[in-house]
């Protein structure tokens, strides 16, 4: 198979991985110093289509060639697709290629299991410490971890890498376990032991060797088993706690070609996996408990975002005095960011809050109207039951909403 023929069929079967960003990625920039390639750290993301396309990240397989047979997966063993494999030597140079083409700034590589989890994880560790020592490549690299390798291959890679992964697969261990049961939570998790542990170690020793200094992340697939999110955000919020996770990706099941009858024939609504984002952006940035989002169980609304539906579930909460509150309250009020909470609280260490500092700061006004009060503005719509301020959220305008 000629090189092109590969790269077509493993770029193409990279792109169920979603976890791919990389932001925290150090900068590095060749100018000045031996070396090629540079990061920025802003959140690389893109990846390398075959029609040639400009993109951001060379997005592939070393191989789709699998000895696992997991029931959701595309590229399992018993999945009749065409199969490539790509040496290691074969990876550097369309790495070094793409980036002197300024089509890319780095790697994305993971790989299906062939021979032994040892013999894979050993390659993908090549390709980067052939790039980072024999190349002096400064771009990123992303390392999609074998979670069976053995802990010293999985150390070798945070050396070179700028980020490592470990898939969870599935939100559960016992669907992995019927899904998947060649593979295992414990040894999943173990890796993500020996990753978080290299990554303490480095933080914990500044002499210490460079060490994944993006950070690690997973991946979850959501849908192929009945899985609620409330069940989804417990099991994140204790991935977050346990392990140092940059991030969590969520990858909305997708039914494949002759699917076995173990998974679904119908693909979830992918706004289930946008709301999954949204909630697990409050965990990690706002400081929400996954129990907060989801009292108990079932799946976040798809008709309004979570931190709204929170709100309206807390309306004895609110509405908040922006002149009064403490920036954590602030920064919950629907329509209103990290960033804007700073503000507001910065500003009224000069003068009190008024409606229209909100517009300039670029607010949400229509979500955040119902649920603060300013000197000049005040809601009407307080007492209205949760339909009631739902239905005219969405139908009015904030200014039809204020009380001034």
């Amino acid at each position: 198979m000629q090189l092109t023929d590969k790269l077509i069929v493993l770029a193409d079967a990279a792109k169920y991985d979603a976890s791919c960003a990389s932001s925290g990625a150090p900068k590095r920039s060749s100018r000045g110093q031996k070396g090629l390639g540079a990061t920025n750290g802003n959140g690389i993301c893109h990846s390398f289509t075959p029609d040639g396309r400009c993109v951001a990240l060379l997005k592939i397989l070393m191989t789709n060639f699998c000895l696992y047979d997991c029931q959701y997966c595309i590229n399992r063993r018993s999945s009749n697709v065409p199969r490539a494999r790509f040496s290691v030597d074969e990876i550097v140079r369309l790495t070094l290629d793409f980036y002197r083409r300024n089509l890319i700034s780095g790697l994305f590589l993971s790989s299906g299991i062939i021979r032994s989890n040892d013999y894979t994880m050993e390659a993908l560790v090549r390709v980067a410490r052939t790039l980072r020592v024999e190349h002096q490549f400064r771009g990123y690299i992303h390392l999609k971890t074998i979670p069976d390798a053995s802990p010293d291959l999985i150390r070798q890679a945070g050396l070179y890498a700028d980020r490592l992964s470990v898939n969870v697969e599935l939100p559960t261990s016992q669907s992995l376990n019927r899904l998947a049961p060649e593979k295992s939570d414990t040894t999943i998790r173990l890796a993500m032991s020996t990753i978080r542990d290299g990554l303490d170690e480095a933080t914990a020793e500044p002499r210490a060797p460079r060490f994944s200094p993006g950070g690690q992340s997973t991946q979850m697939i959501v849908g192929a088993d009945d899985t609620d999110d409330h069940t989804i955000l417990g099991n994140v919020q204790s991935l977050y706690g346990d392990y140092r996770l940059k991030r969590v990706y969520y990858s909305a099941f997708s039914p494949i070609p002759e699917s076995p009858s173990s998974v679904p024939l119908i693909a979830p609504p992918l706004l289930r996996e946008h709301r999954l984002y949204q909630a697990d952006f409050l965990i990690r940035g706002y400081g929400f408990r996954a129990d907060e989002l989801l009292t108990g169980p079932g799946n976040l609304s798809l008709d309004i975002d979570p931190k709204l539906a929170w709100a309206l579930n807390h309306r004895e909460l609110f509405p908040i005095d922006l002149d009064q509150a403490d920036m954590y309250m602030i920064a919950r009020v629907p329509g209103i960011g990290i960033t804007s909470a700073k503000r507001i609280e910065t500003l009224r260490r000069e003068r009190r809050i008024r409606y229209t500092d909100l517009t300039r700061l670029g607010c949400s006004m229509k979500k955040l109207a119902p649920f603060i009060t300013t000197q000049d503005y005040r809601p009407r719509q307080a007492g209205l039951e949760r339909q009631a301020l739902l239905a005219q959220m969405q139908t009015s305008t904030p200014a039809q909403m204020a009380l001034l």
